[in-house]
Protein backbone atom coordinates (compact mmCIF):
# COMPACT_ATOMS: atom_id res chain seq x y z
CA UNK A 1 0.00 0.00 0.00
CA UNK A 2 1.27 3.44 -0.94
CA UNK A 3 1.67 6.12 1.73
CA UNK A 4 -0.10 9.21 0.49
CA UNK A 5 1.33 12.61 1.34
CA UNK A 6 -0.28 16.06 1.41
CA UNK A 7 -0.72 16.65 -2.30
CA UNK A 8 -2.17 13.18 -2.84
CA UNK A 9 -4.73 13.76 -0.08
CA UNK A 10 -5.65 17.06 -1.68
CA UNK A 11 -6.06 15.35 -5.05
CA UNK A 12 -8.08 12.50 -3.55
CA UNK A 13 -10.64 14.87 -2.03
CA UNK A 14 -10.77 16.92 -5.23
CA UNK A 15 -11.16 13.89 -7.50
CA UNK A 16 -13.87 12.42 -5.29
CA UNK A 17 -15.89 15.63 -5.45
CA UNK A 18 -15.17 16.88 -8.97
CA UNK A 19 -14.30 13.69 -10.90
CA UNK A 20 -16.56 11.08 -9.28
CA UNK A 21 -16.71 8.70 -12.28
CA UNK A 22 -12.94 8.61 -12.62
CA UNK A 23 -12.58 8.25 -8.86
CA UNK A 24 -15.02 5.31 -8.68
CA UNK A 25 -13.37 3.59 -11.66
CA UNK A 26 -9.89 3.93 -10.17
CA UNK A 27 -11.15 2.76 -6.79
CA UNK A 28 -13.00 -0.24 -8.30
CA UNK A 29 -9.89 -1.37 -10.18
CA UNK A 30 -7.54 -0.87 -7.24
CA UNK A 31 -5.72 1.92 -9.05
CA UNK A 32 -6.79 4.90 -6.96
CA UNK A 33 -3.83 5.06 -4.58
CA UNK A 34 -1.25 4.35 -7.30
CA UNK A 35 -2.81 7.09 -9.48
CA UNK A 36 -2.76 9.53 -6.57
CA UNK A 37 0.85 8.67 -5.75
CA UNK A 38 1.84 9.15 -9.39
CA UNK A 39 0.03 12.50 -9.61
CA UNK A 40 1.81 13.66 -6.47
CA UNK A 41 5.21 12.43 -7.65
CA UNK A 42 4.87 14.09 -11.04
CA UNK A 43 3.75 17.33 -9.43
CA UNK A 44 6.64 17.33 -6.96
CA UNK A 45 9.22 16.53 -9.64
CA UNK A 46 7.97 19.21 -12.01
CA UNK A 47 7.64 21.73 -9.19
CA UNK A 48 11.24 21.12 -8.14
CA UNK A 49 12.50 21.70 -11.67
CA UNK A 50 10.36 24.78 -12.20
CA UNK A 51 11.31 26.24 -8.81
CA UNK A 52 14.99 25.91 -9.68
CA UNK A 53 14.41 27.75 -12.97
CA UNK A 54 12.41 30.48 -11.26
CA UNK A 55 15.07 30.98 -8.57
CA UNK A 56 17.74 31.21 -11.26
CA UNK A 57 15.64 33.98 -12.84
CA UNK A 58 15.49 36.00 -9.64
CA UNK A 59 12.47 34.70 -7.73
CA UNK A 60 12.84 34.06 -4.02
CA UNK A 61 12.31 30.51 -2.76
CA UNK A 62 8.83 31.42 -1.52
CA UNK A 63 7.90 33.14 -4.78
CA UNK A 64 9.26 30.23 -6.82
CA UNK A 65 7.27 27.71 -4.79
CA UNK A 66 4.04 29.71 -5.10
CA UNK A 67 4.49 30.31 -8.83
CA UNK A 68 5.31 26.66 -9.49
CA UNK A 69 2.29 25.51 -7.48
CA UNK A 70 -0.03 27.89 -9.35
CA UNK A 71 1.29 26.71 -12.70
CA UNK A 72 1.27 22.97 -11.99
CA UNK A 73 -1.52 22.20 -9.51
CA UNK A 74 -4.14 21.63 -12.18
CA UNK A 75 -1.92 19.46 -14.37
CA UNK A 76 -2.09 16.31 -12.22
CA UNK A 77 -3.83 17.08 -8.91
CA UNK A 78 -6.73 19.49 -9.26
CA UNK A 79 -8.21 18.12 -12.46
CA UNK A 80 -11.08 19.87 -14.22
CA UNK A 81 -14.55 18.75 -13.13
CA UNK A 82 -16.18 16.00 -15.13
CA UNK A 83 -19.00 17.05 -17.42
CA UNK A 84 -22.45 16.48 -16.00
CA UNK A 85 -24.43 13.68 -17.60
Amino acid sequence: MTTLLGYAHLAKAHWQEHCPRMYRELEATGQLEPALAEAEERTLNEMETLQQELRMNGSSSVQAHQQAWELLREKYLLLPPEAAD
